[in-house]
């Protein structure tokens, strides 16, 4: 407040009252008596960079006053790509002493002079030459549009009347001198150009130096303009501000493919000199790989898919090729528009992210990022693949509350789209994006999706869904750890019928060791392991070998501290195997090819490098989302000749635990029971304790079992076929004593009776290697129990009759 309170006081500079923007720093060079400041806009906050013309005068009918009001209304009315775009303008009068003075200011786009900004870049050979040929192409668009549509003379083009934008374009300004052409006045005598005399000697062509106002009239409207263009290039070429008409006649600095246009720009005859817009469409030296690619991009919308396509795919050789200060100043924009606004294809992401690659991080941040944050939002599937292909090489210059609010809602719809190629691509991106969400984000919307994953009809899908649970375990707190991570690689991965799957669930064991206790290794995570020893794969083998070796020597660990509270028992982990560094790798080198996996074939080995090569999933077919249905795992004591199930191995929810868990182990129904309801009922305290007496090796006399055998009737066989199912540790169960005789049937839980002793289960035999239908039976507590209810039924019987 304070500042602009003295800019008002005082008149004149930062502070200025009618101008509101404030005036910086003066550029050494400018075109004729105006002064080029630097600046900045006061009405935003970000101080936005304009550029700031001024010309004072003590005089208020000065002559270069007067000239100077010409080229303030002659730019505010002009518009063109390739003229200074003008913003605002003021006059003000100032009082110094007894004197009073007037300046002009105008206010136009930032901009820097020409002579500046050749310094500055410093090219040298065919990249100075590629650039020198864009901006010559510009300016002579400029004139000619002067000259051929507005029928206008600028009247002194040259070096100093060019400025160059940020973006690195060339624009045409000074239009003090500009005035009509009234060449069809034949009868006018006066000058055309009433402000000819701020024209340095050394830039008039021959008739305006001697005046001849009638031959001017009857040559073309582009004569004047065209002789000027010739000092410009002049100028340009030879690094040096033109002394005097008679230097244009060296060309020895001027290049080879522009000296004959250039002769005839500078044609003593002025109704032969070239005109501007022929030199555009004619001159070999304007055919280029940079002003063609920037040519293209400009009129962008009109081209069509197959010219955008093949010209995107060429674009990131192509830009190295070309200089890159003006790739990154001047292509680089144009691409981030083009693809924000639609018009550009997917393949020019990869472009793009190229051309960033060469920013600095700040520079990355403002420029680019931008542009691909709001790219996720796009429903052109081929952008969003793109995206997620590219995702590693701009992943960690995203903010957390950037991936959290504003990327992750967007990406997350590629957990459920139909294309699996998409659903891995989207899982995989994971990898980047899991360690910037939030625990709310993770616990309530990311595990969700993986649960859903990790029983995808794509058995790559499945594999990979369990090798990024491993990683991204230390983003979750720890008591999402715990109700997932073991449910989802034992109750699920363990079980898969694709042998990488379980493969890549017994590593993410390992990798996780540390966040189970003793108890969780020895209950539930050993009893898992061994049995895949004996896998039909020998990968799968060899892992289990060395993950049991693992964790049972933190079982030991154990032992020999004697540590009496288990939930200590964490920092005595493991933490990894040797064959644990793969473990990232497998997610991030299992891009898949086209091709339908069949989960019934027979289950291959898999090398532990390259794990998921063998089975792919299929990238361009469309797929509905996979109905998930229960686990149905059947007890064999030899894994070699258990048959494939049609799916995978799994709950609706990682955390939905089935009846053969006994009861010790409540934790396990705990897993994703607040991501994923579940839908069965828990089993009932009766069959528990069925279920844990099966677990012990009782024998019967044989006499008893016959006995039993021959009173037994079965109630259901549909729900002894659930029973069988249930039964998830049948084939680790003890083995039963060998014996010629069958083994005894047992009722289920849901068939007992208010009146039949519960505990007489407890002298159920085990069940067999092979398991058969539970059937109902009665205990042995009460012998007299099957005689009495077969006397009543006879009983009812009769009387019926």
């Amino acid at each position: 407040m304070l500042r602009f309170l003295k800019g008002v006081v005082g008149g004149s500079g930062t502070g200025l009252k009618d101008l509101p923007y404030n005036i910086g720093d003066p550029y050494p060079t400018a075109w004729g008596s105006w002064t080029h400041h630097r600046g900045t806009s006061k009405d935003d906050d970000g101080g936005s960079a304009v550029s700031i013309f001024s010309l004072s005068g003590s005089n208020a009918m000065d002559g270069h006053l007067a000239a100077g009001r010409n080229g303030v209304k002659r730019l505010r009315t002009v518009r063109h790509p390739n003229i200074l775009s003008f913003l605002h303008s003021t006059e003000v009068e100032s009082v110094e002493g007894s004197s009073s003075r007037v300046t002009i200011y105008i206010v136009t786009e930032p901009v820097m002079p020409l002579s500046e900004k050749i310094k500055e870049l410093g090219l040298e050979g065919a990249h100075r030459d590629e650039y020198y040929a864009w901006g010559l192409n510009q300016i002579a668009k400029a004139v000619s549009f002067l000259n051929n549509d507005c029928k206008l003379v600028h009247g002194n083009v040259c070096l100093a009347s060019v400025v160059v934008t940020p973006t690195l374009d060339w624009k045409l300004h000074a239009f003090d001198v500009l005035s009509e052409f009234d060449g069809s006045n034949g009868n006018a005598t006066g000058p055309m150009l009433q402000y000819e005399w701020l024209i340095g000697s050394q830039y008039k062509p021959m008739e305006l130096a001697k005046s001849d106002w009638v031959a001017i009239r009857k040559s073309p409207p582009w004569a004047i303009d065209s002789w000027g263009l010739g000092c410009l290039i002049y100028e340009l070429f030879s690094g040096m501000k033109l002394g005097k008409t008679e230097e244009l006649r060296n060309t020895s600095s001027i290049p080879k493919s522009l000296l004959q246009d250039y002769q005839r720009l500078l044609s003593s005859m002025p109704s032969r000199r070239m005109n501007t817009a022929k030199l555009i469409e004619n001159s070999e030296y304007f055919q280029n790989k940079l002003v063609d690619t920037i040519h293209f991009m400009e009129i962008l919308t009109l081209k069509d898919s197959v010219e955008k396509d093949t010209f995107f795919r060429k674009l990131p050789n192509l830009a190295e090729q070309l200089p890159r200060q003006i790739v990154l100043k001047k292509l680089l924009p144009l691409l981030a528009s083009a693809l924000e606004f639609g018009s550009a294809a997917a393949p020019a992401l990869t472009a793009l992210l190229k051309m960033g690659s060469w920013l600095s991080s700040e520079e990355f941040s403002v420029k680019v990022l931008p542009t691909i944050v709001k790219l996720f939002s796009s429903n052109d599937r081929a952008i969003r693949v793109s995206l997620l292909q590219h995702i590693d090489q701009y992943g960690e210059s995203l903010s957390a509350q950037v991936v959290d609010e504003q990327v992750f809602p967007h990406v997350a719809t590629g957990f459920s789209d139909t294309s699996a190629f998409l659903r891995e691509l989207t899982l995989k991106s994971m990898l980047v994006l899991a360690p910037k969400l939030s625990q709310r984000t993770i616990s309530g919307s990311l595990l969700k999706y993986l649960s859903k994953l990790q029983v995808d009809e794509e058995p790559a899908i499945r594999t990979n869904t369990t090798i990024l649970l491993g990683n991204i375990a230390s983003y979750l707190n720890e008591g999402t750890r715990k109700r997932v991570l073991i449910n989802a690689f034992t109750v699920r991965a363990l079980r898969d019928t694709f042998s990488p799957a379980r493969g890549a669930g017994v590593m993410a064991l390992c990798a996780t060791s540390s966040y189970y206790d003793v108890t969780e290794i020895a209950t539930r995570i050993l009893p898992n392991v061994v049995v895949l020893t004996i896998d039909p794969d020998s990968d799968v083998r060899s892992k289990s070998f060395q993950a049991a070796e693992q964790f049972l020597q933190i079982v030991k660990q154990y032992h020999e501290t004697n540590v009496g509270d288990t939930a200590g028992a964490a920092s005595t982990g493991i933490s990894s195997i040797p064959g644990n560094a793969s473990l990232l790798g497998w997610a991030m080198s299992s891009l898949t090819s086209k091709g339908k996996p069949s989960e019934q074939a027979p289950l291959a080995p898999a090398n532990s490098g390259v794990p998921l090569s063998s089975t792919t999933s299929n990238a361009s077919s469309v797929m509905d989302s996979p109905s998930i249905a229960p686990a149905r795992v059947n007890s064999s004591g030899d894994l070699a000749d258990q048959p494939v199930p049609e799916s995978p191995t799994s709950t609706d929810g990682w955390g939905e635990i089935e009846d053969g868990i006994h009861e010790e182990q409540g934790s396990d129904k705990d897993g994703w029971d607040d991501i994923e309801p579940l839908e069965e009922p828990k089993p009932s305290p009766a069959l528990a304790s069925i279920q844990a007496a099966q677990k012990r090796p009782v024998s019967q006399p044989v006499s008893q079992q016959k006995a039993q055998a021959a009173s037994v009737r079965p109630k259901s066989t549909g729900r002894a076929t659930k029973d069988e199912d249930d039964d998830l540790w049948g084939s680790i169960a003890a083995p039963a004593p060998k014996t010629n005789k069958k083994p005894l049937n047992v009722k289920s839980a849901t068939a007992l009776d208010d009146d039949d002793d519960p505990w007489a289960a407890i002298a159920a035999p085990p069940p067999t290697t092979r398991a058969k239908p539970l059937v109902a039976g009665r205990g042995r507590g009460k012998p007299a129990a099957p005689k009495l209810g077969a006397q009543r039924i006879n009983r009812t019987s009769s009387s019926g009759m």
